[in-house]
C-alpha cells in the first residue's frame, strides 16, 4: 500500500467540533490550576496535583490545536505519520487529525505554463525557432507520485517543504521536461514541404497533428511525476534569425513561381479556346504561321506584366 497512492481512512473529526471540545478542554485545565493554587494559598492538601494536572491537561490541548487542517475544493493533503504515508485526504472543509500526523498540502488544479521560444534544428537541418504553451494539473489518483517521485537539489533531504516550494519544484520538472520535449518532436519534422515529400508532415502545415503528438509526448514523460498534460499547442514558430532573410527570400521566389505557373496556364488554356472558336465558327482559316503568330502574340498580351498596346493591323494578313 505505501507504493501508491491510496484514500486516507484514519480517525478524522469535524473541525469545529473539535475546537468547541479543546476550548472545553482548555477551561477545565485552567479551572484545575485555580483551584489548586487556592488549596495551595489557603494551606490545604492536595493542592499540587491539580495544578500539575492542569497544567499537563492544558499542554495536551495546546498540542491538539496542531490537529486542524483546512481544505478547498481541487486541493488534497498527503497524510504522513512519523515518515510513513498514511493515505491522501481528499474531503473539503475543516478538519481535525491526529496532531502528530504531518499533512503535506499539494493543490490538483490546472496551472499554465509558457515555454519560451527555443533554437532547434528540424528534420532538414535548419535551424528554427518554436515555443509551447501547456496546461498541466497533477492527477487526481497520482498524487503519490508527485509528493514522493519529485525532487530538486534545493530541497533534497528536508522535511518540511512548504506547499509553494513543493509547486515550484513541479513546475521547474514541468519545464524541464517540456523543453526536452519540444526538441525531440521538433527534429522530427521539418518546418515546411521544401525538400520533404508533400504528403509528410510539416511543423507550420500540420500543426494539429504535431500538437497532439507533442502532448503524447509530454503525458509520457510526466507520467512518472503524477502529472497530467490538459493541452499542449505551439504557440511560436518561426526560422532563426540568421536564416530568416534567406528562407524570407526563398518563400517569395516559390510564391512568384506559382503564380507565374498559373498565369502561363491560363493562357494557353485561352489561347487554345480562341483557336477552337475560331476553327469552330469558321470565320477564318488560319495556316501554321499565322496561328504561330496569333498565339505568340496572344501570349505575350496574356502573360506580359505590362499592358500591351496593340496595333491595328488596317491592311490584309499578308501585309
Amino acid at each position: 500500500m505505501e507504493n501508491g497512492n491510496f484514500v486516507y481512512k484514519g480517525w478524522k473529526c469535524n473541525g469545529f467540533l473539535a475546537l468547541t471540545l479543546i476550548f472545553v478542554g482548555l477551561a477545565l485545565g485552567v479551572c484545575a490550576i485555580v483551584f489548586g493554587a487556592q488549596r495551595i494559598d489557603a494551606g490545604l492538601a492536595f493542592g499540587v496535583g491539580p495544578v500539575v494536572i492542569g497544567s499537563v491537561w492544558c499542554l495536551c490541548m495546546l498540542i491538539c490545536m496542531a490537529g486542524f487542517m483546512l481544505l478547498e475544493p481541487n486541493e488534497a493533503r498527503v497524510m504522513v505519520f512519523f515518515g510513513k504515508y498514511k493515505g491522501t485526504f481528499y474531503e473539503t472543509g475543516y478538519w481535525w487529525v491526529n496532531p502528530f500526523m504531518s499533512a503535506k498540502q499539494i493543490s490538483i488544479r490546472a496551472r499554465n505554463l509558457n515555454v519560451d521560444p527555443i533554437k532547434v534544428n528540424d528534420k532538414t537541418g535548419n535551424p528554427i525557432m518554436i515555443g509551447l504553451v501547456l496546461v498541466w494539473k497533477i492527477k487526481r489518483d497520482d498524487i503519490y507520485k508527485a509528493v514522493f517521485e519529485i525532487d530538486a537539489p534545493t530541497t533534497a533531504g528536508q522535511t518540511g517543504v512548504s506547499a509553494s516550494a513543493r509547486m515550484n519544484i513541479l513546475e521547474n520538472f514541468v519545464g524541464v521536461q517540456s523543453d526536452a520535449a519540444l526538441r525531440q518532436v521538433a527534429g522530427c519534422y521539418a518546418y515546411d514541404n521544401n525538400g520533404v515529400k508533400d504528403d509528410e508532415l510539416t511543423l507550420r502545415s500540420n500543426s494539429e497533428a504535431i500538437n497532439d503528438q507533442l502532448e503524447h509526448t509530454l503525458n509520457e514523460r510526466l507520467a512518472m511525476a503524477g502529472i497530467e498534460v490538459v493541452e499542449a499547442r505551439i504557440n511560436y514558430l518561426a526560422y532563426a534569425p540568421e536564416i530568416a532573410a534567406v528562407m524570407l527570400r526563398r518563400q517569395q521566389a516559390d510564391a512568384i513561381i506559382a503564380a507565374r505557373e498559373k498565369i502561363v496556364e491560363g493562357a494557353v488554356s485561352m489561347v487554345k479556346m480562341a483557336l477552337d472558336k475560331l476553327a469552330e465558327g469558321g470565320v477564318i482559316e488560319l495556316d501554321d504561321d499565322k496561328k504561330a503568330a496569333m498565339i505568340s502574340n496572344l501570349m505575350v498580351v496574356l502573360c506580359g506584366d505590362d499592358t500591351a498596346q496593340p496595333v491595328v493591323n488596317t491592311g490584309t494578313l499578308n501585309m
